[in-house]
């Protein structure tokens, strides 16, 4: 390949990280399946796949950062657009973040509404606000939707009830969501990198900052304020993807298409190696964000990345993940689609029959089901529904 090609190894990093992460969200409806698939207590030593999943789509967004930023730059734009741009991508994430995490704990009655209504009504406001809506179509029916969009979510947060029983709140942060703690841990890398005009030093530096106060709240020798982004871990996630998207482009640029692949296969055993020495002090836990738990999924990820580096781009083989492209292309519709369908699931009062819910067969199934969702947004992608913040 040449240094102008353009590398398909992040985008199907992103879709199979989305492909597991579509199917380690549907692990909770089977049963008798392999502890390692599962996410582990809070307080265990050890990880599941299911906790590999979310720091990988950490480090991928990090990744993605010197490409995006870059492609903006040579658009024109300027430092406090790139700010802007920055400060409206948070935004989505944690509004989306905030009204999904308020379904979770919703009161259905004290709201008036059943929690898969509320996830409907939610994603249609999302796609209004966010769709990317064709070039031929009008501007002032674009904002009208949008609007539409802004008010009714305005009018949701308004009725909404959470908690149980008696004990009833209003909408409330809670703790984030998944896409509102990726809009943090985003929000702060891109910063960083935006700030930093794309300094590998600065972000070298920002990177060892948060991993090490993520390692000083562990050691219980700085507090814990900073929970949004799980003290350090997750920017230091972000960042880490930051730190490889420029070590490879610094290669790849320069045509060196084999060397970056020993250069990353290092770093990613010094990560390892140093997550598993450091965890007899910290121990390995994704609800606790560890600083080993970082480490070692960093270098995981790192190791994924290769593979498919190699595999697609290589080897030319990117063609093989075609049934998964639009889990790295339209990879939010993706995250949103199988809420549309357990909502729909829910209020048909659906479920599978236990013979398929269980083992093997289950697991087949949630594989399945994963795969029908990426076909479903990529059928939606190409009717002019493309979510784009």
């Amino acid at each position: 390949m040449t240094a102008t090609q353009r590398i398909a190894a992040i985008d199907i990093t992103r879709a199979l990280t989305m492909f597991l992460m579509i199917f380690v969200n549907d692990l909770w409806s089977l049963h008798d399946i392999p502890k390692w698939l599962e996410h582990t207590a809070a307080k265990e030593d050890g990880m599941g796949l299911a906790d590999t999943v979310f720091p990988a789509f950490l480090f991928i967004v990090g990744m993605s950062i010197p490409y995006a930023i870059s492609n903006r730059i040579k658009k024109g734009d300027t430092l406090w657009q790139l700010i802007r741009h920055v400060i409206e991508r948070s935004v989505a994430l944690l509004v989306m973040g905030l009204f999904f995490v308020n379904g979770e704990n919703l009161h259905a009655e004290a709201t008036g509404m059943p929690r898969g209504v509320w996830n409907i009504i939610c994603c249609i406001c999302f796609i209004f606000i966010w769709n990317q809506y064709p070039a031929k179509f009008p501007k002032t029916a674009q904002n009208v939707i949008k609007g539409v969009g802004i008010v009714t979510l305005l009018m949701m947060a308004w009725i909404c009830r959470g908690g149980e029983g008696d004990e009833v709140q209003r909408f409330a942060t809670y703790w984030w969501g998944i896409l509102g703690l990726i809009g943090w841990a985003y929000l702060v890398s891109a910063m960083i990198y935006v700030l930093g005009k794309g300094s590998f030093v600065v972000n070298a530096v920002a990177w060892l900052l948060c991993l090490g106060y993520s390692m000083a709240v562990h050691g219980n020798v700085a507090p814990g304020i900073f929970g949004y982004i799980a003290d350090g871990a997750m920017p230091a996630l972000v960042l880490g993807g930051v730190l490889v998207s420029q070590i490879f482009r610094h290669y790849s640029t320069a045509g060196k298409w084999q060397s970056v692949i020993g250069v990353l296969s290092a770093l990613a055993v010094v990560l390892l190696t140093a997550g598993f020495l450091t965890r007899p002090v910290w121990g390995i836990s994704k609800i606790m964000a560890t600083p080993s738990w970082v480490l070692i999924c960093s270098a995981i990820t790192i190791g994924v990345f290769i593979f498919t580096y190699w595999l697609a781009d290589l080897q030319q083989k990117a063609s093989w993940f075609k049934g998964i492209k639009a889990a790295g292309t339209d990879t939010l519709l993706c995250y949103l689609i199988p809420y549309f369908v357990y909502a729909l699931f829910s209020l048909a009062h659906f479920s599978f029959p236990d013979m398929v819910s269980g083992g093997a067969i289950g697991i087949v199934r949630s594989l399945v089901f994963s795969f029908l969702m990426i076909q479903i947004a990529g059928w939606i992608s190409k009717g002019g529904i493309r979510l784009k913040l």
